[in-house]
């Protein structure tokens, strides 16, 4: 890591010189440079410097579209890994799509409870541990609690306080529920949730922003302020790109919602 660290002590005097210098060529790799395996520091610079120019164009003019950052992973992975954090922040994203899959739909089904935690004496569990949840008709679910009926009132209570404007009927170890009309004011209350959801996932989201950002800047000692800078804008860049991904879900899935 030292070694890659002594090559990037060389951007801050190579950004800093004329687009006339790049015309005339970059000068060759510092000794003891590990960038050879990327065709040597010349490519790393360039690239970076590219990269950095572009970035500025939008000084120049109000109204143009700002030119995106694009860092090789490989060229900063003794920094930070930009996969990783690119991984994190669509797991954010999967995890909102999978919520709006499971719990915000207007067509209810069995699977639509099995993600309801029960609260018991021993511990934490999904209902469709404890009991075995069926169909009988579109208007009505079973869950057969007959494996666990201690757990019985904790599974209906878990039901009655998910969200999903469900009134359980306890029969025994039977606990029968009832699927309420589709009204409008339910669409508009999945709607709301589905806003809610989304906002969590953007907060979510911003943790991983800060935690990558945070990371980066350890380095602001070791390597020039422009490569900061410029991991910092493709850390946002991958945020950005990340709430958009969100924005367009719940644009799709309210419109879904309220038909």
């Amino acid at each position: 890591m030292a070694m890659a660290i002594r090559c990037f002590r060389h951007l801050p005097s190579l950004l800093y010189r004329s687009s006339f210098a790049v015309t005339r060529g970059l000068p060759q790799a510092p000794a003891g440079c590990p960038a050879l395996p990327l065709d040597g520091c010349r490519q790393c610079v360039h690239q970076m410097l590219l990269t950095r120019q572009l970035a500025t164009k939008k000084a120049k003019g109000k109204g143009q579209t700002q030119a995106r950052v694009n860092i090789s992973a490989a060229l900063v992975e003794d920094i930070i890994n930009l996969e990783e954090t690119s991984e994190d922040m669509q797991a954010v994203v999967e995890a909102l799509k999978e919520d709006f899959s499971r719990n915000l739909s207007v067509r209810t089904s069995p699977g639509a409870l099995d993600h309801i935690i029960v609260v018991t004496k021993d511990g934490k569990f999904p209902l469709n541990q404890l009991g075995q949840i069926s169909q009988k008709s579109p208007q009505l679910l079973i869950v057969n609690m007959t494996n666990f009926p201690e757990s019985t009132a904790a599974a209906t209570k878990a039901i009655r306080e998910s969200g999903m404007n469900l009134n359980p009927e306890v029969d025994g170890t039977i606990i029968r529920v009832p699927i309420p009309k589709v009204t409008r004011e339910h669409r508009e209350s999945l709607a709301k949730l589905a806003k809610q959801s989304t906002n969590k996932s953007k907060e979510a989201l911003r943790k991983v922003r800060s935690k990558s950002i945070n990371q980066v800047k350890k380095f602001k000692n070791k390597v020039s302020e422009d490569t900061i800078w410029l991991l910092e804008k493709q850390i946002q860049q991958m945020a950005d790109s990340a709430a958009a991904e969100m924005d367009k879900l719940l644009a799709a899935k309210t419109k879904e919602l309220l038909g």
